[in-house]
C-alpha cells in the first residue's frame, strides 16, 4: 500500500512528508481550495525532491492544455483530476491520471468502467466541496473485486489506518486534512504519528 500526502503548500511540508516516507505529495492547482498553491511555488518545491517521489498535480475541470503545459513546466509524474472531467478528457493528457470519484450512498460503481486508462480515487461526497473535506464515507459501499486496486480518501488518520489495512487493503490511501494544523499546514506531530503507525502495520509489527 503506497501513501499520498495531498494539499502541499510548501517546502517545509513536502521535505517533512518525503522525509517521513511518503510516496507521493499532492499540488493542488484548482484557485477555489483552501489548499491552491500557486505554480511558481510548486516548481520551487519539486526542485528540491528526490526524483524517486511522485509528484502529482490535482485539477478541478481545468482545460487539457492547461493541465499539460503546467505538467511540463512543473515536472509532474501524475494528474489528478477532482471535478465533473469525461473519460474523452483523459486522453489528452500526456500524464498517467487519476481520477477522483465522490462516494454517496448511491453511486453507480459502473461508472468507473467508462474511464478505463484512468486509476481511480474514491472520495467522501459533498455538496460544496471538491475534496478535503475530511469526511469517511461507506466503504462496505466498494466493491470487494476493486477494493485492492482503488486509491482512497477521506477522512483517513492513524486512528482508523488499521481498519483500512484489515478491511480494505487499497492500492493506496490519500490524506490531507488529517495531518493539518489548518488548511494547507501539515503538523509534524500528525505526520510522525501516522507514519509510525502506517509502516508498523505495513512492515507486520502490530
Amino acid at each position: 500500500m503506497k501513501v499520498k500526502i495531498c494539499g502541499i503548500t510548501n517546502l517545509k511540508d513536502a521535505l517533512l512528508c518525503q522525509s517521513f516516507g511518503a510516496d507521493a505529495l499532492g499540488f493542488i492547482f484548482y484557485k477555489k481550495s483552501k489548499r491552491y498553491v500557486l505554480p511558481e511555488v510548486v516548481s520551487e518545491i519539486t526542485e528540491e525532491l528526490s526524483p524517486f517521489i511522485m509528484k502529482v498535480g490535482v485539477f478541478v475541470n481545468e482545460s487539457t492544455e492547461v493541465i499539460n503545459k503546467l505538467a511540463l513546466e512543473l515536472k509532474l509524474n501524475c494528474i489528478q483530476l477532482h471535478g465533473d472531467e469525461f473519460p474523452e478528457d483523459i486522453e489528452k493528457i500526456n500524464l498517467p491520471v487519476i481520477k477522483s470519484f465522490r462516494i454517496s450512498e448511491d453511486f453507480e460503481f459502473s461508472i468507473l468502467g467508462k474511464y478505463k486508462n484512468a486509476s481511480y480515487l474514491l472520495d467522501s461526497y459533498s455538496n460544496s466541496l471538491y475534496g478535503g473535506s475530511g469526511n469517511k464515507f461507506n466503504w462496505d459501499l466498494i466493491p470487494k473485486e476493486i477494493q485492492n486496486k482503488v486509491i482512497l480518501a477521506g477522512g483517513i488518520s492513524h486512528e482508523n489506518i488499521a481498519d483500512v489495512f484489515k478491511n480494505i487493503n487499497p492500492a493506496a490511501v490519500d490524506l490531507s486534512s488529517s495531518l493539518e494544523t489548518e488548511p494547507g499546514l501539515k503538523d509534524e506531530e500528525k505526520v510522525k504519528i501516522f507514519f509510525e503507525k502506517f509502516n508498523a502495520l505495513r512492515y507486520g509489527l502490530c
